[in-house]
C-alpha cells in the first residue's frame, strides 16, 4: 500500500481537472498490476468528482448548475460565518462527496478515455486544498 498527501494551491471557484497532479503525487502506482486508488479531500467546502476531461464547457456547466441548485444569500441559511458562499459550499460538497475511487490496471488509473478527476472548488477564496491519495493492490 502507498499513501501520499498532495496540497493543491488555491484555485478559483469552479471545477478543475487535477488528474495529472494526482498521478505525479503517487508514482508508486506504476508498481501495481491491479488494485484501487482512493483520492480523499480533507475539506468540507470543496469536493471531488470524476467527469468529462476534454471539453471545458462541461466544467462551466457544472458550475452554473450547482450555483442554480444551491444559491448564495438564501435567508434561510443559518451558517454564514465566512460569508454568503459558506453554507452553499458545504451543501455542494455534500452533494458531490469527499472522495473518488478508481481501479488500477497495469500500473495506471483505469479511467475512461474522456474521464478526469475534478477538484470542485465551491468557495470564492478556498485556499490550499489537501488531498490524501492511497493506492493498494498487487
Amino acid at each position: 500500500m502507498f499513501q501520499q498527501t498532495l496540497d493543491i494551491p488555491q484555485k478559483r471557484r469552479g471545477f478543475h481537472i487535477i488528474t495529472y497532479e494526482v498521478l505525479n503525487a503517487i508514482p508508486e502506482l506504476s508498481q501495481l498490476k491491479a488494485g484501487m486508488c482512493q483520492v480523499f479531500i480533507q475539506h468540507t467546502s470543496a469536493s471531488l468528482s470524476i467527469n468529462e476531461n476534454a471539453d471545458p464547457t462541461v466544467r462551466q456547466d457544472f458550475e452554473m448548475y450547482f450555483n442554480k441548485a444551491v444559491p448564495e444569500n438564501d435567508p434561510d441559511y443559518r451558517h454564514d460565518d465566512e460569508g454568503p458562499d459558506d453554507m452553499p459550499a458545504h451543501l455542494k460538497a455534500a452533494m458531490l462527496g469527499c472522495s473518488v475511487q478508481i481501479p488500477i490496471r497495469n500500473g495506471r488509473l483505469a479511467l475512461g478515455t474522456w474521464q478526469g478527476i475534478y477538484l470542485c472548488e465551491h468557495r470564492n477564496h478556498g485556499g490550499t486544498r489537501r488531498l490524501v491519495i492511497t493506492a493498494w493492490g498487487e
